[in-house]
């Protein structure tokens, strides 16, 4: 049985092709996710621990070990007291905060979001272990400090450059000292890493003579657990201490979480990739076997039972499936790679490619079963045929059942799964997602089994307009597209599956793009908005004090003040100027006045006010975690959406909220000028700030882009990952007209004998592969705005201004790139077609 499937497959090599081809192509984006996840977790992994070799014992304000600290400091001699514990070889006190760097343009150097500053911690012998000088030395003076060697490289900086660098202090220019190299720890890809002096260090991102953490070098011989237990027991007051291989442990854990994550989503797309292969494979296993009746018929009649003939064809799908595996494998490990340079973020860091046994297992085991079980279901309606009916045949085929169950199996799936969708769109639980998600895969996989029902109706629709382009090659490629109903179906399927994804994302992304476009244009009347350069600076109502000297400029800083409680509802205070912040923000108030802010009352948007039971002219008793108390009036409520940036849930003068927090967090600085923004207004701006790179002035086309484009990013990074079953799906194309043309010989010999050259047959094989195409990508892009819809709505009851809108564009763009894909996959199968051979053709029996 195993000789005579193998010499199956090398005979029908040429037919399985495109079905190896097809697994291979699953088993390659299996194997690329699985690859690309371990890659980044091992380099993560790698990073996060790079240094921590070194240190044997930290100490550590309270909190999360290596976490962050808690409040307070160590001071100076409790770091003098633990550098006398016995076995402590030095004691390094370290300083960190945010710190960046400008490059030549101004912007901040780095592509990553992690721009910090360090203390500079030489020891007796005059170095810092923890960094390795390329060029001059470290900061030796507060005016001096030392960059990483990437960022001068990308800054072009060199020994003896001025640099000008922002903290949460302002911006200076400082001498460049030296150029270091360190630890992966302290410097994560594409961050960059300013060094200050001691005193300077402290002095921007603690307090003088006082230091967050300290490190501690074990002396020969000395081991980590015992030196622990040692520190333990003279710890500074408000301190903990842990070794460091536990925090490379608990440092591994974080970095790991972010390429976890990605790596679900990959294997998410794969399974989608691996789940339109399957369609495929069962088709062309549908038209081997129907092509092979009489052959299999032969063998039974010679005396080979069912259970053997199903063991042939069950191991001749096994074959291919280990075949492509493997080659898939291979091809899986180059995609990894490619994924590796165009989905990474610039701050991810860098490693070999990681092949475990584990994925090789995984990626075999797929590819094998997945041929095998895409299989089963032709070789059970092959195992049917009498051997009698099949041998008598001239051109024998699987009996057509008129499949009346699974006709009504598939509709009923449909309704229940369309009802479902429908329902959780108009539901306001919790779980409606879920069940919209529950409810799409029903009705996709209803719609799926409806298509070879709703090919006849689709033809029959774009009939006429073939006739009036081409009035015999339409004709012929309609009635040939639904001669095999099933077959078309299963073609067209996987490309419907591909379009349904991708409509329904972009329908999702343009609406909240749309959402977010219409957000600001209403909600923002300043000019400008500054915001810190990449969300790590922390910016304090002071940060603003610069702009009280420009003239013809009005500003107010939006100070978020947290831990209230306002009639015991937890609550936010976001605390403006009463005088400008009309001149900056579109208030639409429904009860009371803007003006109650300069009487010292409070406004409140209008879903707070609706959620907490509040009402103009309510006097609201008010509590701080830090037992602070006191009242409140509401003086107005304004409309605005839960999820806006801008608007706040609770409007309060800022003098208020200076009363009860005296470091409120700034959110961003409003502006806005009498002349309107432009060039001039931008410059004076960034030059009042202090020409402070980590701070960035903000138009509103930029404010939009910054709050959009993400979107727009993730968007592309889907499609990207969807184009792997859109090809998978015209390999499908391709495979069924390949096949189809075999089958046809005869009858397209006749064709051409009759006066249909070859250009004539080409198109209408061309033809048939855009019907195929056109009703997969129908289906799938009216699937795709359906639950694109759905789950719009789900939105609606949380983001008040969300609409849906359908991207036309991207939608059209889609049919479009569906329809060139099944063009483009059947210019093989049109080139044998027009190759047929008229007299051996019309020969044939």
């Amino acid at each position: 049985m195993f000789r005579t499937a193998l010499r199956n497959v090398s005979a029908h090599k040429a037919r399985l092709l495109m079905t190896a081809f097809a697994v291979m192509l699953g088993v390659t984006f299996i194997t690329g996710s699985l690859v690309f996840g371990d890659t980044l977790n091992r380099a993560a992994t790698a990073q996060a621990t790079d240094g921590y070799e070194r240190i044997a014992v930290e100490v550590d304000l309270n909190g999360s070990p290596g976490g962050g600290p808690g409040p307070g400091a160590i001071d100076a001699q409790a770091v003098t007291a633990l550098a006398g514990v016995p076995g402590v070889a030095v004691a390094a006190g370290r300083v960190d905060g945010f710190a960046a760097v400008a490059g030549r343009d101004g912007r901040p150097l780095g592509q990553g979001e992690s721009h910090q500053g360090a203390n500079f911690a030489p020891g007796p012998d005059g170095t810092d272990p923890a960094y390795r000088f390329t060029h001059g030395s470290g900061p030796a003076g507060n005016d001096t400090i030392a960059l990483d060697e990437s960022s001068a490289a990308q800054g072009r900086y060199r020994v003896g450059d001025s640099v000008r660098v922002g903290t949460n202090q302002g911006a200076a220019s400082y001498t460049l000292s030296g150029i270091f190299r360190t630890d992966g720890m302290r410097l994560t890809t594409g961050s960059s890493l300013v060094l200050f002096t001691d005193a300077t260090a402290q002095r921007l991102f603690l307090q003088p003579g006082h230091y967050r953490s300290v490190e501690l070098t074990a002396a020969p011989g000395t081991q980590p657990q015992g030196l622990l237990r040692r520190v333990e027991s003279v710890l500074p007051q408000g301190t903990s201490a842990v070794t460091g291989g536990r925090l490379a442990q608990i440092k591994t854990n974080l970095a790991t979480s972010t390429s976890s994550t990605m790596s679900q989503i990959l294997l998410g797309f794969a399974a989608v990739a691996v789940f339109v292969a399957t369609f495929l494979i069962s088709n062309t296993f549908t038209m081997l076997i129907a092509r092979r009746t009489r052959e299999l018929a032969l063998l039974r009649a010679v005396g080979a039972s069912r259970r053997q003939v199903r063991r042939i064809l069950l191991t001749e799908s096994l074959l291919v499936g280990a075949i492509a595996s493997a080659a898939g494998l291979a091809a899986g490990t180059g995609v990894a790679a490619l994924l590796r340079t165009l989905f990474t973020p610039a701050d991810t860091p860098a490693g070999p490619l990681v092949l475990t046994p584990g994925t090789v297992i995984i990626a075999l085991l797929v590819g094998t079963l997945l041929p095998m079980v895409a299989a089963w279901l032709p070789i059970r309606r092959a195992m049917a045929i009498p051997p009698v009916a099949a041998l008598s045949a001239a051109e024998p085929t699987a009996p057509a059942r008129a499949g009346t169950l699974r006709t009504g199996l598939s509709a009923a799936l449909a309704l229940t799964g369309t009802a479902a969708v429908v329902f959780g769109a108009f539901t306001t639980e919790k779980d409606a997602r879920t069940v919209i998600g529950l409810g799409a895969a029903l009705a996709l996989t209803g719609t799926i089994g409806l298509i070879p029902l709703l090919s006849r109706p689709f033809v029959s629709l774009v009939r006429p307009l073939l006739r009036r382009l081409q009035p015999v090659h339409g004709d012929l490629a309609a009635r040939n597209t639904v001669r095999d109903p099933r077959r078309t179906g299963a073609t067209a399927a996987a490309l419907a599956i591909a379009l349904t994804l991708a409509s329904g994302l972009s329908v999702l992304g343009a609406s909240a793009t749309d959402y977010l476009d219409r957000a600001t244009a209403h909600d923002l009347i300043a000019d400008y908005q500054v915001k810190p350069a990449d969300g790590a600076m922390r910016m304090t109502p002071d940060t603003a004090a610069p702009l009280r000297k420009l003239s013809g400029t009005v500003f107010s800083p939006l100070n978020q003040s947290t831990q209230y409680r306002l009639d015991g509802t937890s609550s936010v205070l976001t605390g403006v100027d009463p005088a400008t912040i009309g001149r900056l923000l579109r208030y639409d108030v429904i009860e009371g006045s803007l003006d109650c802010l300069a009487k010292g009352q409070i406004a409140v948007a209008d879903f707070k006010a609706e959620q907490a039971g509040w009402h103009v002219g309510q006097t609201l008793p008010l509590q701080r975690a830090d037992d602070q108390r006191g009242s409140v009036t509401i003086g107005a409520v304004y409309q605005a959406d839960e999820q806006s940036d801008l608007l706040p849930s609770i409007t309060a003068p800022d003098s208020l909220v200076a009363r009860y927090d005296s470091t409120p967090n700034t959110a961003a600085i409003l502006v806005a000028t009498d002349d309107g923004p432009g060039p001039a207004a931008l410059g004076t701006i960034s030059r009042a700030l202090g020409d402070n790179p980590a701070l960035a002035v903000l138009d509103e086309a930029a404010v939009r882009a910054q709050d959009s484009g993400p979107i727009g990013d993730q968007l592309n990074v889907f499609y990207a990952l969807l184009s792997m079953a859109l090809a998978i799906a015209a390999l499908g194309i391709a495979n069924t007209l390949a096949m189809s043309v075999l089958e046809r010989r005869k009858e397209i010999g006749t064709l051409r004998a009759l006066g249909l050259d070859r250009a004539g047959v080409t198109r209408m094989i061309r033809l048939e592969a855009l019907l195929i195409g056109g009703l997969g990508a129908a289906l799938g892009t009216v699937m795709g705005v359906f639950l694109g819809w759905a789950l719009g709505r789900t939105l609606q009851e949380s983001v008040a201004g969300y609409t849906l809108v359908l991207p036309w564009g991207r939608l059209a763009l889609g049919v479009l790139i569906a329809l060139a894909g099944a063009l483009l996959a059947s210019l093989w199968p049109a080139r044998r077609a027009a190759s047929v051979d008229i007299a051996a053709a019309t020969a044939a029996q």
